[in-house]
């Protein structure tokens, strides 16, 4: 191909598909060789997050139309997701867990058909829990209208990247899980929402590869630091204390229940001592956010006049 063919075909590429990965060369294969199927013409983007499997190895050798940005030094999916953010040349970051393929080769396709509104700043794309459910989740009531959603799943999503970077990104302190919903709030109160996708599914094969007790600490903790980031006045204290005895009854084994109390004593220290961010969502916002979660899937022009002007 020539230097002209290949300027041509980076220039109509439609969006950034980004996988941040770590020790899961197998899992990574498969959903690389899924993403190589799509009709969209894509960047595709492999952060590295210091494997030590010959991750890196395998993706130059049978990927080589990857960009792979290998880290020696371990960092966490949050911040590498933002400096995959960074590094995407797209107005579309699509994201998935290296431990999930596509099932259709339009889903990229049809979800980019899902931004056809301004204030659509997320897509919670359809995905099936393979290992454990048939079900599909985050899929829209019907294919006719927009939905908004209370927020959406790591593995399924994509995102404008403007709003994403211009929203500071995923909060990093928050070091692994529940950034999708402290990023969703702060999206409702800049004007925008989270959709409810319409395209054919991810499949998420979840790995055995995880840690229960990392998942624990950082579940727990970072329940109680979404309230302090983003809870206003007046509903802040009896949103920390429902959390706060929530999160530490979850797990009624006795060494994740620990796992958990340490997680919550960890917020604590931050909230007490000034290092954690907070800054909280308009109460408004903070209301239709609740009414999101509890309600599931609501249509756009129901709630439309209650957003935020957007940023």
């Amino acid at each position: 191909m020539s230097k002209i063919d290949i300027f041509d075909q980076e220039k109509k590429r439609s969006a950034s598909v980004v996988i941040t990965t770590k020790n899961r060369r197998e899992d990574l294969a498969k959903c690389l060789a899924s993403i190589m199927t799509q009709t969209a013409p894509l960047q595709i983007l492999v952060i590295d997050d210091g494997s030590t499997d010959g991750t890196d190895q395998m993706v130059r050798q049978q990927f080589p139309r990857v960009e792979l940005h290998r880290f020696e030094n371990s960092s966490g999916y949050i911040v590498q997701r933002n400096r995959a953010a960074g590094l995407a040349e797209t107005p579309f970051i699509f994201s998935m867990d290296d431990d999930a393929t596509f099932s259709s080769p339009r889903v990229v396709a049809q979800t980019l058909r899902d931004f056809d509104n301004p204030r659509i700043g997320a897509v919670a794309i359809p995905f099936v829990d393979v290992n454990t459910s048939p079900e599909v989740k985050q899929q829209a009531p019907d294919a006719g209208g927009v939905y908004a959603a209370y927020s959406f799943i790591g593995t399924a999503h994509a995102l404008r990247k403007d709003l994403f970077l211009g929203l500071g990104g995923y909060r990093e302190l928050l070091v692994h899980q529940s950034e999708e919903e402290d990023y969703s709030i702060r999206l409702l109160n800049a004007g925008y929402i989270v959709r409810s996708g319409r395209s054919e599914p991810i499949h998420h094969f979840e790995s055995p590869r995880r840690s229960w007790a990392r998942m624990d600490y950082y579940g727990a903790r970072n329940k109680v630091m979404y309230a302090w980031n983003n809870v206003p006045f007046p509903y802040f204290p009896i949103h920390l204390a429902v959390t706060t005895f929530m999160t530490s009854i979850q797990a009624r084994q006795p060494g994740r229940a620990l796992n958990r109390w340490r997680g919550v004593a960890d917020a604590y220290v931050r909230c007490l001592t000034v290092r954690a961010d907070r800054r909280p969502v308009a109460p408004a916002v903070y209301r239709l956010s609740r009414e999101l979660k509890r309600r599931g899937a609501v249509p756009l022009h129901e709630i439309e006049t209650r957003l935020p002007r957007q940023i």
